[in-house]
């Protein structure tokens, strides 16, 4: 009993080292929550057959590549989404509000959509803002972070 005591505050302790840095990105993305945070370039040279390209805010940008560089990255997100039956942002904030620290997966799993397919298809770092799906994972993970924190002392 004691020994699963120890490894649950280790397993906490590990998480709280990781999400701890991206927490920092929380009220910038709670303050653009249900807005747009990029816009199409449609500089100089570009014709009217060229493909125009998102430009991101610089603290998106930034909060993408500190989550990418995390452990919380799971490459293999679409089994995630396959196993729990996402289809839409419903059944993610569904499952991200009823997570615990055992489907600490899940959540780990819809950060990564957003963050990893993000680089392949360019609207979905704006789409996790304006959904609010970066604020609802974020807050979780802490939450579940506080409370088992507070638990094991």
């Amino acid at each position: 009993m004691e020994q699963n005591r120890e490894n649950r505050q280790q397993v906490i302790q590990e998480y709280k080292a990781v999400v701890e840095p991206l927490l920092r990105y929380l009220p910038w993305l709670e303050k653009n929550a249900g807005r747009g945070v990029s816009y199409n370039y449609q500089g100089q040279g570009l014709s009217k057959s060229s493909i125009s390209f998102p430009v991101y805010d610089g603290t998106l940008l930034n909060f993408v590549k500190e989550a990418e560089a995390t452990p919380l990255m799971n490459r293999n997100y679409a089994y995630v989404y396959t196993r729990n039956r996402i289809r839409n942002h419903e059944d993610e904030r569904r499952l991200i509000a009823a997570a615990q620290l055992t489907e600490w997966d899940i959540l780990e799993g819809i950060l990564s959509k957003y963050v990893l397919e993000g680089r392949r298809k360019a609207n979905l770092w704006g789409e996790a803002v304006r959904e609010s799906i970066f604020v609802l994972v974020l807050r979780k993970m802490r939450q579940i972070i506080e409370y088992w924190d507070r638990a094991g002392k």
